[in-house]
């Protein structure tokens, strides 16, 4: 897989493919630009060394319509304000206007096309549409690690249809990072894993029994295990058609010597909503009106001894219901913990990211990926679409 820095730009025709997906207010201004500013050092370098840049995006899930709310003029208003270098918008992804405003572009100047996810044919990798993203295109690179497990066109189809491909800053960053935790981790290796479901995190917690020495369950997700126990959960979110497979996952992890920890106390709420009546727990069964909605403090010492222990981190989802402070406490902790134990610390997903943010110790994990659920699908399959294709 090359790298962009090992390329002759000057001159050349270079499409960026890029997740300028970020979150917008109701009037359509960009509440948080880190997915911008993240992706900057490959944007630089490549207007820099002269490349004429079409920069390519998603944003939302406009499901291949015309969407004015999901469009991309405030990115490129706000990366305007953040590079000095001329950048135009364009009025679409493809067609006649696009190939004129590709032929106008100079060096050093910047195309910014509108939501690739107005196309249909988009998700669907259509090739028919990946040769025309492609048309006049010299070099592709992909500084979209965060979609980069989606088999989309303008990620994996358009390699198909440009000469040379290459992978930009952020997405080397992220890759380097994450061989950390899936080819060389330094041991003892623990991975956290929290969130709603079991069924979003099947491929990764077989794939890390073998590899992790401890997994450290929260969230939601713990309720499914316990319950496929024979213990009651009370009201606690389940997944009733995972129950067969939390009970195999829990053998796998006994005949691979992994530990393999659930919560020793909980948090419960009668309703999961801000000022609700809470108790903290050790015992279960749960009484029948209540849930559980956060792991509780005898958990999170006990977690943060075995974090203490590390050499190497991953993590991807919250302990609790996070989005809600009442129960944030125990995702908090983990953050802390993580942060303090000198650890290679891989954290990604948005709620990890926003808890070791809302923590205040950012600065003390090794790296915050950008993509939660491209983080989960490289460290389970040990590579993704996006990055196959620039392999090839």
């Amino acid at each position: 897989m090359n790298f962009v820095t090992d390329l002759d730009v000057k001159g050349k025709l270079v499409f960026l493919r890029v997740d300028f997906n970020v979150p917008l207010d109701d009037k359509g201004e960009i509440r948080d630009d880190t997915r911008i500013r993240a992706s900057l050092p490959t944007i630089v370098w490549l207007l820099d060394h002269g490349a004429r840049l079409v920069i390519a995006s998603h944003l939302g899930r406009p499901k291949g319509k015309v969407d004015p709310a999901m469009s991309l003029r405030p990115a490129a208003k706000r990366l305007a304000e953040l590079i000095p270098n001329k950048v135009v918008m364009a009025p679409d992804v493809i067609g006649d206007e696009v190939g004129r405003l590709k032929h106008a572009l100079g060096e050093g100047e910047a195309l910014l096309l509108e939501n690739v996810r107005f196309y249909k044919e988009e998700e669907k990798n259509d090739p028919k549409f990946a040769k025309k993203l492609a048309e006049d295109i010299d070099i592709f690179v992909n500084d979209a690690f965060g979609s980069s497990h989606r088999a989309h066109a303008s990620v994996v189809g358009i390699a198909d249809f440009v000469p040379v491909t290459a992978a930009g800053f952020l997405m080397k960053k992220e890759v380097d990072y994450l061989k950390k935790a899936v080819h060389t981790p330094v041991k003892p290796y623990i991975a956290i894993l929290g969130g709603a479901k079991v069924s979003d995190k099947i491929e990764i917690i077989e794939s890390l029994i073998g590899k992790a020495d401890h997994i450290l369950i929260g969230g939601a997700m713990a309720y499914t295990f316990l319950k496929a126990q024979g213990l009651g959960v009370g009201k606690s979110l389940v997944e009733d058609d995972q129950m067969e497979i939390a009970l195999i996952i829990l053998d796998k992890a006994r005949a691979n010597a992994v530990s393999f920890h659930l919560p020793l106390d909980h948090v419960l709420a009668k309703t999961a909503e801000a000022g609700a009546f809470t108790k903290i727990v050790e015992t279960l069964p749960f009484p029948d009106d209540m849930m559980g909605v956060d792991i509780g403090p005898k958990t999170v010492d006990a977690y943060a001894a075995v974090i203490a222990t590390a050499r190497t981190i991953f993590w991807n989802g919250p302990m609790g219901i996070f989005e809600i402070d009442e129960f944030a406490k125990g995702t908090i902790g983990i953050a802390k913990a993580v942060a303090y134990s000198g650890a290679v610390s891989i954290v990604g997903g948005g709620d990890s990211v926003a808890a070791v943010k809302k923590a205040g110790v950012e600065d003390r994990i090794s790296h915050l990926s950008t993509g939660g659920g491209a983080s989960l699908e490289y460290v389970a399959y040990e590579t993704l679409p996006g990055i196959t294709a620039l392999e090839k």
